[in-house]
């Protein structure tokens, strides 16, 4: 039997940014709080969404000091100012980064604590404020999930922490908010939420439900995340890969992701390489040593994709897949760790640190084929170069 977890409201589709003074209004949500960063408030992003809220008598603070991949002192200044603006409701406005520190703001500023108390094995599922999303870009699927992700300041640890409470009352998944998102930014979090797809295909937890919205997005990011790349003014293409980042989080809330995103997160924690990114220079090799786990599952993954045929065997399609990854990672451009240039003598330092840490955050476990330390160290060395 599995549980399913849902966003209560999604809006979507172009314009949907223009309906969310309406949609708070409706929730009965009238002191919002933006969490969001210093690049959509000097864009003028943050004002034009502070514009939609007053024509609805809303009036949003601010607070647009928040870090890529969040800190646990980033989130402890957002529940403070959160708790001091006497908000109801916290609305985060950006990417997965602002989406998670609000998550977050919204669970400690009515009952202070710290994030490292409700890391994974901890669920939180009691609720803190209503929790509004709105992605600007399409990738981490945060709007639809009850998870969020936090460094610890202290160690360096990305801390996964889980719980219903994380889920958004309210989702606004407007694809014209992307249409100005640069090509290395829409290259990662597009092959973010492709990987949040073929994990929660993949996974020991998956489930029918998990498995239609899997499938969904794989084929719409396949179909639509070149295009976005090569030409980011293509609507359609936007859409298209806006849509599927959505669905994969949906996927991925209900099943969980597997080993890529449990090797990713100590990568971003110790070397600060974007989320996205980080997953994108491990997907292939980690695809390809996790195949003998769930060969027809992989398989399943290719063929929705176009990647094989609807007759081709089981290992041939699976093999298709690895070969597809890594040539989606040379058209968008994915360097190499080494490419990247992060230090040689550090990685291999870190090494044993990084697996545990990857080991710890249960991703791991969900993998067709579970790893051991060993095995984990094994693979960082592959994918370094």
């Amino acid at each position: 039997m599995s549980a399913i977890m849902l966003p209560r409201v999604v809006r979507i589709g172009g314009g949907a940014l223009a309906e969310t003074g309406e949609a708070l209004l409706q929730l009965g949500l009238t002191r919002p709080a933006i969490i969001t960063d210093k690049f959509l408030l000097q864009t003028g992003m943050v004002e034009r969404l502070q514009a939609v809220l007053g024509k609805s008598g809303l009036h949003a603070s601010v607070f647009s000091d928040t870090v890529p991949d969040p800190t646990s002192d980033c989130v402890a200044a957002a529940s403070d100012f959160v708790r001091e603006a006497g908000a109801d409701c916290v609305i985060g406005f950006g990417g997965g980064s602002p989406i998670d520190t609000a998550k977050a703001a919204a669970i400690l500023a009515p009952r202070p604590g710290t994030m490292r108390a409700l890391k994974a094995p901890h669920q939180e599922m009691t609720p803190g404020l209503p929790i509004i999303a709105i992605p600007t870009t399409a990738g981490t699927g945060s709007e639809a999930t009850r998870f969020t992700i936090v460094t610890d300041t202290a160690t360096d640890e990305k801390m996964l922490c889980p719980g219903l409470a994380y889920l958004p009352t309210l989702a606004i998944v407007d694809y014209e908010l992307t249409l100005t998102m640069p090509k290395r930014l829409t290259a990662d979090t597009g092959i973010d939420a492709l990987t949040h797809a073929i994990e929660a295909y993949v996974s020991r937890l998956a489930n029918p439900f998990s498995d239609s919205m899997a499938i969904a997005a794989m084929q719409a990011i396949w179909r639509g995340l070149r295009t976005a790349y090569h030409e980011p003014g293509n609507r359609a293409a936007r859409e298209q890969v806006m849509l599927g980042a959505m669905q994969a989080g949906m996927a991925f809330s209900n099943a969980s992701v597997c080993l890529v995103h449990g090797m990713s997160r100590p990568i971003g924690a110790h070397f600060h390489v974007a989320h996205g990114l980080s997953n994108a220079m491990l997907l292939p090799a980690i695809t390809r040593w996790s195949i003998v786990g769930n060969v027809a599952r992989y398989a399943d993954c290719a063929r929705a994709m176009g990647i094989a045929p609807a007759s081709a065997a089981d290992a041939r399609a699976a093999a298709a897949l690895v070969e597809a990854l890594r040539g989606l990672n040379e058209d968008l451009a994915v360097p190499s760790p080494k490419d990247y240039g992060l230090d040689a003598a550090r990685w291999r330092q870190l090494l044993p640190l990084m697996a545990e840490q990857a080991l710890a955050s249960g991703s791991p476990g969900n993998n067709p084929r579970v790893p051991e330390a060993a095995e984990i160290v094994a693979l960082y060395e592959d994918v370094w170069g």
